[in-house]
C-alpha cells in the first residue's frame, strides 16, 4: 500500500489537479450530446460552457504551474471566449424578458 501513498506529494497533487482540470473540460462534450440527444437537435447547453470556464481555469492553475509559457496561453486565451459566450446568453435571456415584460405591459 505504500507505493499508492507515494504519488501523495506536492507533484501528485498537481498532476491529480491537472487531471481534474481536463475531466471536467471533456466532460462538456458528455453533457452536450446528452442535451442534443434529449432535444433531437445539435444544441450548447450553458452547462456546457460552465464546464469549459471550470476546466479551463483548473487546467490554466496547471500549465501555471508547469511555468510553460505557450501552454499557459493556450488556457487563458479562451477562458476570455467562454466568459464572454456565457455573457452573451445572459444578455439574450435578459432582452428576451424585457420583451416579454414590454408586450405584456402593453397589451
Amino acid at each position: 500500500m505504500g507505493h499508492w501513498l507515494n504519488w501523495m506529494n506536492a507533484d501528485g497533487a498537481w498532476l491529480a489537479i491537472g487531471f481534474l482540470g481536463q475531466g471536467l473540460f471533456a466532460s462538456r462534450f458528455i453533457i452536450q450530446w446528452l442535451k442534443s440527444e434529449a432535444e433531437g437537435r445539435s444544441v450548447v447547453p450553458l452547462a456546457f460552457w460552465y464546464c469549459s470556464i471550470a476546466g479551463g481555469a483548473v487546467t490554466l492553475a496547471y500549465t501555471i504551474h508547469l511555468q510553460s509559457l505557450p501552454l499557459i496561453m493556450g488556457q487563458a486565451t479562451p477562458l476570455l471566449i467562454y466568459a464572454r459566450n456565457v455573457y452573451l446568453i445572459f444578455r439574450e435571456k435578459k432582452g428576451a424578458h424585457r420583451a416579454l415584460d414590454t408586450s405584456a405591459s402593453s397589451g
